[in-house]
């Protein structure tokens, strides 16, 4: 397992990403939608790893929700950065994490494929998350 250490600007949410692929070959999904495109976000993934999210203060988490409201996304409402987007639709929530938000972030090198998910049905969207999106575990307070 690979380990990878991130968070916001200002250090109140803090992330770690635990993956079995490599940074360099490790999918990079640029989704189109209104949102990520004014975040320029590069999101990432693994159903095998697993993304552990603490937070400072949780007053200062936005927790952002659109569209279907089938996930909720991360901002730091201290310093403004996207960190990561959780499933609000099941028992166990699926994750997926913003790379621009890693320590290491230029070592994620490959190729951003750009996603459209406007033809999905509700139910279409939530089968692809619990299947390509990560496990998520909430660790106590920093």
């Amino acid at each position: 397992m690979i380990t990878h250490e991130g968070g916001c600007h200002c250090g109140n949410v803090r992330l770690t990403f635990t993956t079995t692929t490599a940074p360099d070959e490790t999918e990079l999904r640029a989704c189109q939608c209104s949102f990520c495109r004014k975040h320029n976000s590069l999101a990432a993934s693994d159903p095998n790893g697993l993304l552990t999210i603490s937070v400072g203060n949780e007053t200062l988490l936005s927790r952002y929700a659109f569209g279907m409201r089938t996930a909720e996304y991360l901002v730091c409402r201290d310093c403004g950065v996207y960190v990561a987007a959780v499933t609000t639709d099941s028992a166990e929530q699926r994750a997926i994490i913003i790379v621009n938000a890693l320590d290491e972030r230029k070592q994620f090198t490959r190729e951003p494929l750009p996603t459209v998910y406007d033809a999905e049905t509700r139910d279409e969207r939530i089968a692809r998350r619990q299947s390509r999106w990560m496990p998520v575990n909430w660790a106590d307070i920093l």
